[in-house]
């Protein structure tokens, strides 16, 4: 029921090179003939995990993969991949065996090396799952798990001679990890022995048991076999079939034993011991040979399985069924075409057999579906290019998680953007809400870093804390994933009530303060936020139930109140203010007013100046409020008339600890906001810095986004409007 080894000496690679003359043409042989002089030439003494030379092991490895009939090139990264580095080296091999074979060599060797920490891992978490989902999000071409699924598939081949000790952990690995990845890739070739050598090694007693309940019937069951291949055949050839293919097929150990403990089944009750195989054409003629089966033989209630209108989850199609055959014993017969066939038998990797040859399934006709976990991904026909097809399976697949390690080796799937905050919520909560910095692969970095698969995290915490509301701020951009977000805000609803009102009135008042907002009607606002009152919205704000966001655009609402006479825009000359709408005539000439420089959603009145139009203040503005009652008669109602194209100059002053680079960060800011500047000033006294901009925003978000940044500049102490 197993394979033996096939151990090839460098004096037998000559012989081997010379068997792939059919499969292979003259060039790709070359290629092969390359990688195995390489090979030669580089291993050394070299051994594997299994004790097996390593060249004996590359070249058995080569062998299982040409056996596939993959690619040439998968085949020589193969015989390569095993080297030590000293012989990877990338400017060395890249004159020889050019770039594609290069790079694949590079992601085999990649994963071998990766394929100590998984086993790491795995014994320590049985984490298999998420390891088979990083190993593959780490995979640049997916060729590279083909090549190791061959691998391991090899050493288990080696390790019949071997210690019980070295045939346990290499078939732990292989049942845990391997096995199941190739059952999802649907690789059913190298499944089947993966599974039943790693069952011989692993319970061997077990294993022993059922090859002898076998072997004791396998006479019996040969001849039944033939007697029902011979009837089956002759009936599907009286009905009109034609170019169809019956046989018996091999039910192997490892799936009889699963089979047997899944249904709770004795030996006697598995009834595809005795199994045929019919391949035919296409699918009606599938279902033609389904009735015809069920018409010789009495069908098996509820043993009728249609994988073909519902593929397995890696893309497996057929029609199972159970009847009761000649002498009322069980028979299980498989119903499929050529196609589905080699699709079993080789799942994805059939795309990639013919890669270079241009002939077989990989060609333009190619659009499968193969599901794998959550999705079912849609193969198009101009990805037909294994290259090509390769990357979009791992762009596709992941492209919304990373996968990365804590510093005990467990793997945590995060969204695809996460930072090593939402890492540490993830973890724990109690480790998130203690969190006051991250190491990514031991470089401190910051807490709004994007995570990438693969990399190793470490949270720094303190013994007693919790999380800053400035977490939740979206400009700041530390929490991008929700389940982290609402444990944030779970936090806060859980502190004291009057601590709540406290922060929360702190809270309102700093942002009142950076807008330069006096005498705010607290209950309108409250109101406008759907509170009974001002303390109820304070304590929403402390415990994080209302973000900043929400407080600015009512704020917005508040401040620009609905006119009551009709306001007709002012002129849009040059010198006016655009977009704003002043009570009285058309074509009047508007100017911003220096002391104050208003920008929405600021209250704003106009002032009729002698010769110089309307000059716009803020509502608030100190020289508006010290006017005499004369000059007050000569005010305006004014209100923001909403351009989207219009920009605004705004004073704000930054006090901060004085350090090199201050301004530079400051200045990184505003790039990334977008905010033009057009005056700055900077005064540096006893290590304190004082900055003053003139700046051109568009609106008072544009202004809030760059405050609420600029306040997190490492030594920033106060940025606020003026």
């Amino acid at each position: 029921m197993v394979a033996h080894a096939l151990t090839l000496s460098p004096d037998d690679a000559e012989s081997w090179l010379a068997s792939l003359e059919e499969r292979y043409p003259e060039e790709q042989r070359q290629v092969l003939k390359r990688a195995a002089d390489w090979l030669a030439g580089h291993c050394g003494e070299e051994a594997v995990d299994t004790g097996c030379p390593l060249v004996a092991h590359s070249l058995g490895t080569a062998a299982v993969l040409a056996g596939m009939r993959f690619d040439a090139e998968t085949v020589a990264a193969a015989l390569l991949c095993g080297l030590p580095e000293k012989a990877l080296k990338r400017e060395t091999l890249l004159p020889r065996f050019g770039p594609h074979l290069t790079a694949l060599v590079e992601g085999a060797a990649k994963l071998s090396r990766m394929d100590h920490l998984f086993t790491q891992i795995n014994a320590e978490g049985g984490q298999s799952e998420a390891l088979r989902q990083m190993l593959l999000a780490m995979t640049d071409d997916i060729r590279v798990v083909f090549i190791k699924l061959a691998e391991r598939t090899q050493a288990l081949r080696e390790l019949a001679n071997q210690d019980e000790s070295r045939r346990r952990k290499v078939a732990t690995d292989v049942r845990e990890l391997y096995a199941p990845l190739a059952n999802r890739l649907g690789v059913w070739q190298l499944k089947w022995e993966l599974e039943d050598l790693s069952c011989r090694y692993l319970e061997p007693d077990t294993y022993r048991q059922i090859a002898r309940q076998l072997d004791e019937r396998r006479l019996d069951r040969e001849w039944y076999i033939e007697r029902v291949i011979k009837d089956l055949g002759a009936a599907l050839e009286a009905d009109g079939l034609s170019g169809f293919s019956v046989s018996g097929r091999p039910k192997h150990i490892a799936s009889i034993l699963a089979k047997m403990r899944k249904k709770h089944l004795s030996f006697d009750e598995v009834y595809d011991v005795r199994a045929l195989r019919v391949l035919v054409k296409d699918v009606k003629d599938c279902f033609h040979a389904l009735g015809l089966v069920h018409s010789l033989w009495q069908p098996i209630p509820g043993q009728f399985d249609d994988y073909i209108s519902r593929p397995k989850g890696n893309g497996y199609k057929s029609l199972h069924t159970a009847v009761v055959g000649p002498e009322n014993k069980a028979l299980e017969v498989q119903i499929r075409t050529f196609d589905m066939h080699q699709e079993a038998e080789l799942g994805v990797a059939a795309h990639w057999r013919y890669k270079e040859g241009g002939k077989g399934p990989g060609g333009d006709g190619v659009q499968d579906k193969i599901s794998w976990l959550r999705q079912l991904l849609a193969w198009k026909r101009e990805l037909a290019d294994s290259h090509e097809l390769a990357q979009h399976f791992r762009n596709e697949l992941f492209q919304d998680e990373v996968f990365v390690l804590t510093p005990q080796g467990k793997v945590v799937a995060l969204a695809s953007g996460a930072t090593p905050l939402d890492f540490a919520y993830a973890v724990h909560t109690e480790l998130g809400h203690r969190c006051r910095g991250a190491k990514v692969d031991g470089s401190l970095v910051p807490l709004d870093t994007a995570l990438a698969t693969g990399q190793r995290v470490e949270i720094l915490t303190v013994k007693q804390g919790g999380p800053s509301r400035d977490w939740l701020n979206p400009h700041l951009g530390v929490l991008k994933t929700h389940r982290a977000r609402a444990k944030v805000r779970q936090w806060f609803k859980q502190q004291d009530h009057d601590t709540h009102v406290q922060e929360g009135r702190e809270l309102l008042d700093r942002e009142l303060h950076r807008l330069n907002l006096n005498n705010v009607n607290l209950d309108k606002i409250a109101a406008r936020l759907k509170f009974p009152g001002p303390d109820e919205l304070c304590a929403a704000l402390g415990r994080g139930d209302v973000g900043t966001g929400q407080l600015d655009r009512a704020l917005h609402d508040e401040f620009v109140p609905a006119p009551e006479k009709p306001l007709v825009a002012a002129s849009r000359r040059k010198a006016d203010a655009g977009g704003v709408l002043v009570e009285g005539e058309p074509g009047l000439l508007t100017q911003m007013a220096g002391c104050c420089k208003p920008a929405p959603p600021d209250a704003i009145v106009g002032y009729t100046t002698q010769g110089h139009g309307v000059t716009i203040h803020r509502a608030d503005c100190p020289m508006v409020a010290h006017m005499t009652d004369e000059k007050k008669a000569r005010l305006l109602r004014a209100a923001w008339g909403g351009e989207d194209d219009q920009v605004f100059a705004v004073d704000v002053e930054l006090l901060a600890q004085d350090r090199p680079g201050l301004l530079k960060d400051v200045s990184e800011i505003l790039s990334q906001e977008k905010i033009n500047v057009i005056r700055v000033s900077t005064l540096s006294q006893h290590e304190s810095a004082r900055m003053e901009f003139t700046l051109e925003v568009r609106n008072l978000g544009q202004l809030t986004r760059f405050l609420a940044r600029a306040e997190h500049v490492r030594g920033m102490h106060e940025a606020r409007r003026k």
